[in-house]
């Protein structure tokens, strides 16, 4: 037996006569800004991250501030044995890079059963506000990697699944739809390293960094002022204690 608790809305916006956007729910074009962001945000900071932590963050004297970086670096080598500094680099990249597509499964499961996807995709999109203002700051390195792995894992799950919601489940543009939300996936990738890339090369590591900050505070804004037009939170199915 299950108990049913209500968020305010079936789940879907789904409307055969919106065709605001290219054929397709105007809805789908705040999402796919989304997305769009998102990804600008994580492929911003793969751009400078490897060459920011070897070229400024692991030199003598800077290293020694960051905030629990010795413990981290005794944690990863206890399993991945002796790293030289380059070495390090690349392993925090490609455990941040691995997180990235792994923490969606949490933050769906949050979306879903606790918080709804519009309050995890807010959330989401604050928290990872704060991490990229916490990259301002050395000492604050490893806490801004996580908090930037947590926003994004609260955010993109939920922003997805928001686009089902946006049709009917016989409505033959979902396909497209989704195609369309993965474009912008895709465009962010390509813009942020061209972005973010040049101005931490041209004026300094920070304002690259900056850069995906003021995106993502975009995006919040954004999709607070646009919530109305997107899927209501469908009703939450939990089991009944005994």
């Amino acid at each position: 037996m299950a108990q049913v608790i209500d968020r305010g809305g079936a789940g879907t916006n789904s409307d055969a006569t919106d065709r605001a956007f290219f054929g397709h729910p105007r809805g789908l074009l705040y999402l796919v800004a989304m997305e769009g962001f998102e990804r600008f945000s994580y492929y911003g900071m793969q751009a400078l991250l490897v060459l920011y932590m070897t070229g400024r963050l692991f030199k003598p004297g800077v290293i020694d501030h960051v905030i629990g970086f010795a413990p981290f670096r005794a944690g990863l080598e206890s399993i991945f044995g002796p790293m030289t500094l380059q070495a390090l680099a690349l392993q925090i990249f490609g455990l941040y890079g691995g997180l990235v597509f792994l923490l969606p499964v949490v933050g769906g499961y949050i979306g879903d059963q606790w918080l709804g996807r519009r309050r995890t995709v807010i959330l989401g999109l604050v928290v990872m506000a704060i991490g990229h203002g916490l990259m301002a700051f050395e000492p604050t390195f490893l806490f801004a990697l996580g908090t930037l792995l947590t926003g994004s894992g609260l955010l993109k799950g939920n922003v997805a699944a928001q686009v089902g919601g946006l049709y009917a489940a016989d409505d033959s543009r979902r396909d497209q739809g989704f195609s369309i939300f993965l474009m912008s996936s895709n465009t962010g990738a390509v813009l942020s390293p061209l972005v973010c890339g040049t101005l931490g090369e041209l004026y300094g590591w920070h304002y690259g960094f900056g850069a995906a900050a003021v995106v993502v505070v975009i995006g919040l804004v954004i999709y607070l002022a646009t919530m109305h037009r997107l899927p209501a939170d469908p009703p939450v199915q939990r089991p009944a204690p005994s």
